[in-house]
């Protein structure tokens, strides 16, 4: 009898959890609200809840229209579409659903357009700040963990887990950046990544305090502060004049997002009869001789065994996260979107979903991550002017070769295809693109070495790259960090390049983020940055101007920013020795010209015929008469 018992003890939750199944209701509504207004009047609904594909549904509000609903392969799923007129008020409605004498019903909200600024896009004119928030600060350790999340750590001391560093954290810090020049705060994602550690290595776990192991799109992480906080952040990047870049990602989500573990369709994921990886080779999507099967390993392969792959081709799982990106836009106020892992997605998806953006948003910039060694391939994932029969219209893109090229430039010695010959060279291909000036540009991200320690500790070119950055093309962006000479290499693991900003978090001895925190030569860098991203900002010539430059000759390079109303000259010499750089080749640009203004260190130079450049250095030079 005592063993019957335990029998049935054992069994009473399962059999309880199967009545409770057969009890139809609706648990959850995606989109988990919408707006009226919206230049499309279509919506499509994600209906899911203990037998929600066996009713029959309706939904009674002026302007709001039910159109049909498609039953998934899953019973627990429907999905509804729906027309919002332009009349439709904002409002709520229920959801009746009914099979039989059963009826269900859930609340939905239809919410007027939020005020103020949103979709304003990035340019040229912006300065870009990555920060990765669960490192940058903690301004709310109350928020640092929390026991009904599959990982409950937090621990500064264990490099790949947790620190705690949040929303409230970066807005604390704010003054910070905008004294720095920054315009445009892009994080890596704040979506929550409610999974448990994943093993990174044979001997480590990692958690997803990057954030790019979404497990559901729906809720901002409450461990950086949730929908609410980030909510407040974007409301006060906008009262400061600054814009807010958040960081999509299409391609995959964790094996813990509550649509893996429930799937409306068996296609919602690619699904392999074993594992099988991405290739990672993006040569098959434009190769006039690639494969069928090459392609498909790029784009259906899962990134690891724990990030499922999203079968984008999915009509419904496409509405899905489209919809999402419009609703962030909207709720969140967002400038600009950055895509993660753009080359391994869907071509016709990432169309789609841009496009759909940019007809709600039409000021919005969309740059992708395509990390690509050639010019061809990287202009293939951007507007451009390639003939080929696929053509994206995704208006910018990370731009790796330059970044590439940048970072060659200051370790090679020159030569005739090395050195800074290697950054002139990257720069002769952008007649490739639409519009280079939409690239994004960048020494650094949170996937690579730190620029530091690539170029060997080496101060001078530090300047001289931070100097290009500021100068050249593009929309320069900046990783945190880089202006107090934060260093390492991804050895032994990414944690290593994602260390906590100094002064961010309690008990930090050392405050980075102040001027008496900071040593000399982290005052040198921080100023360095501080004058050139100031000066970049009230100068259109550098941001907005035309670029031309000269085949490097003797280990110098040297190009102009210009427009009707000024002229710079930057001047690079990457030798071991100072120059005297004779002017005369370059009289196309210097023509009327008398004098100039060091703007580096406000040298006055009255004779531009031969100007002296010290060792390893780039001068930036305003021209006058």
């Amino acid at each position: 009898m005592k063993r019957t018992f335990y029998l049935l003890f054992l069994l009473l939750p399962f059999l309880l959890g199967e009545t409770r199944a057969q009890t139809a209701a609706i648990q959850r509504v995606d989109p988990t609200n919408w707006w009226v207004g919206l230049k499309n009047p279509n919506l499509q609904l994600l209906v899911y809840g203990p037998k929600a594909g066996s009713m029959t549904y309706s939904i009674a509000y002026p302007g709001v229209k039910l159109i049909s609903a498609h039953k998934a392969e899953n019973p627990d799923f429907v999905f509804l579409d729906l027309t919002i007129s332009a009349t439709a008020k904002p409002g709520s409605f229920r959801i009746i659903g009914k099979n039989g004498s059963t009826t269900v019903s859930h609340r939905y909200e239809l919410k007027p357009r939020t005020p103020g600024p949103k979709g304003q896009g990035v340019s040229s004119a912006d300065f870009i700040y990555l920060i990765m928030p669960d490192r940058f600060a903690n301004g709310d350790p109350t928020n640092d963990a929390f026991p009904d999340m599959l990982d409950t750590k937090a621990d500064r001391s264990i490099p790949h887990i947790r620190h705690g560093g949040d929303l409230q954290g970066v807005m604390d810090h704010l003054d910070y950046l905008q004294e720095l020049g920054v315009t445009a705060l892009w994080m890596t994602p704040v979506l929550v990544n409610d999974e448990s550690l994943k093993k990174e290595a044979p001997d480590r776990m990692q958690a997803g305090y990057h954030g790019y192991h979404f497990t559901d799109h729906y809720q901002i992480d409450k461990r950086f502060g949730g929908n609410e906080g980030y909510r407040k952040l974007a409301t006060v990047l906008h009262q400061r004049g600054l814009k807010l870049v958040q960081d999509a990602v299409y391609n995959h989500v964790s094996d813990d997002h509550w649509l893996y573990k429930n799937q409306p369709f068996k296609d919602w994921f690619n699904q392999w009869p074993s594992y099988t990886g991405s290739s990672h080779k993006e040569q098959a999507l434009y190769d006039p001789y690639a494969s069928a099967t090459d392609r498909k390993v790029l784009l259906d392969g899962w990134f690891t065994p724990f990030l499922p792959d999203l079968n984008l081709r999915n009509p419904f799982l496409a509405t899905y996260l489209i919809q999402h990106a419009i609703w962030c836009t909207e709720l969140f106020s967002l400038d600009a979107w950055r895509v993660d892992t753009y080359k391994y997605n869907d071509l016709n998806f990432l169309n789609r979903c841009n496009q759909a953006l940019l007809t709600e948003y039409p000021k919005l910039h969309i740059f992708g991550e395509a990390w690509v060694g050639n010019p061809v391939a990287q202009a293939f994932f951007v507007k451009n002017k390639i003939d080929q029969p696929f053509k994206s219209n995704q208006p910018g893109g990370l731009d790796f070769v330059l970044y590439d090229a940048t970072n060659a430039a200051l370790k090679e010695e020159f030569g005739w295809d090395s050195g800074v010959n290697r950054l002139y060279q990257a720069l002769t291909t952008d007649a490739l693109y639409a519009d280079p000036q939409k690239l994004v540009t960048f020494l650094e991200n949170h996937d690579t070495d730190r620029f530091l320690s690539v170029i060997g500790d080496d101060y001078a070119n530090y300047k001289m790259g931070v100097t290009w950055l500021l100068t050249t093309r593009g929309i320069p962006s900046w990783y945190y960090g880089t202006e107090v000479l934060m260093k390492n290499t991804k050895n032994p693991s990414d944690a290593e390049v994602r260390r906590d900003f100094p002064g961010g978090f309690p008990g930090d001895k050392e405050n980075k983020f102040t001027e008496a925190g900071r040593n000399k030569a982290e005052n040198d860098a921080f100023n360095f940055v501080k004058k050139l991203a100031n000066y970049r900002k009230i100068t259109p010539a550098l941001y907005a101007g035309k670029l031309m430059h000269y085949v490097p000759q003797y280990g110098t390079y040297v190009y102009f920013r210009y427009d009707k109303a000024k002229t710079v000259l930057v001047a690079t010499n990457s030798t071991n020795q100072e120059i005297g750089l004779e002017t005369a080749r370059f009289a196309e640009r210097m023509a009327g010209f008398s004098k100039a203004r060091n703007i580096l260190t406000d040298e006055t130079i009255t004779d531009l015929s031969r100007l002296k450049i010290p060792a390893k250095t780039a001068v930036v030079l305003e021209l006058g008469h």
